[in-house]
């Protein structure tokens, strides 16, 4: 087996071992009535669904580049949207986490009102609208630039399928930067809030105000790590103008490293620092498991 094959035998790999641990979080979720009750809860599958799906499709656009299957452009063009919705519905989401422990600390007594199962639906819809946004201003782009041979033809699907100009790809990144600037805003208003708020708690009060303090501050990270993943279209574009094995080899690193890894690794160590979910995951695993978690737990 040469080093390229055998490097795509290691990622493919990893991507499963990511899945799954994934699809064990989301059974899990689905197995307690408290999980899908509670606005936090609901809101947290929904991150896990949003990455699972975004593993999923990337998975196989990583696939049929490694082997340069080629697909219709209209197919891919749908694929492509729907990878860069669910890019933004996770971070947006993880945002909409932190201001549901910002009502639930900082405005207590409005928080079953807010932040009630009924609203948290709403409130779901909201974040793919919003998410959604991004992908009009860049199907807009290429819809301008894009000649109309373009959509009979078949290629190699990726993320660059819609891009035809440098001017599109700062389009695209001004909008991802905007989105997160604003989300960093908010992360960082709600963690002074309840920062406030924890200094002057007591008691049961302040611990549990300064778990709140520590969930959102793991947000902030998340969404960091989510910020990181900006960079790697325009590391990729450049590589991909000097040589496309060497834009491979880039891509899997990238996608292992900034997409792969983030997305499943965070919302582990988010489970497990959850005792209620914590616990379901224990009693829903055989022992050995049991053991791995604990010890993961303890990192």
């Amino acid at each position: 087996i040469n080093g390229p094959t055998l490097t795509f035998q290691k990622y493919l790999i990893l991507i499963v071992i990511f899945l799954c641990i994934n699809l064990l979080l989301i059974m899990t979720f689905f197995k307690k009535e408290c999980f899908y009750t509670t606005p936090r809860y609901i809101l947290f599958a929904v991150t896990l669904l949003s990455d699972n799906l975004l593993l999923f499709m990337s998975d196989i656009l990583l696939i049929f580049t490694n082997f340069n299957i080629t697909m219709h452009v209209c197919l891919c063009i749908i694929i492509v949207v729907l990878l860069f919705l669910y890019v933004v519905v996770t971070p947006v989401t993880l945002t909409a986490m932190t201001l549901e422990r910002y009502v639930a600390i900082c405005m207590p007594l409005q928080h079953a009102e807010l932040c009630n199962t009924c609203r948290t639906i709403h409130y779901i819809l909201i974040i793919h609208i919003l998410s959604f946004v991004p992908c009009v201003v860049i199907l807009s782009s290429f819809f301008a630039s894009a000649p109309l041979s373009f959509y009979s033809q078949y290629r190699v699907c990726f993320g660059e399928t819609v891009i035809f100009h440098s001017w599109q790809n700062h389009l695209r990144s001004a909008v991802f930067q905007f989105y997160f600037l604003i989300m960093c805003i908010i992360i960082a208003f709600s963690y002074v809030k309840i920062m406030k708020v924890a200094r002057a708690a007591s008691g049961e009060n302040k611990n549990s105000t300064w778990k709140g303090l520590r969930t959102v501050a793991l947000h902030a990270v998340q969404l960091l790590l989510c910020l990181i993943q900006l960079w790697c279209p325009f590391i990729e574009a450049a590589v991909l103008q000097i040589d496309f094995m060497s834009y491979n080899n880039v891509r899997f690193f990238n996608y292992v490293a900034f997409y792969l890894a983030p997305r499943c690794l965070s919302p582990l160590i988010y489970g497990l620092r959850d005792e209620k979910f914590f616990l379901a995951l224990k009693h829903q695993n055989p022992r050995v498991i049991h053991i791995l978690l604990v010890r993961c737990k303890n990192i």
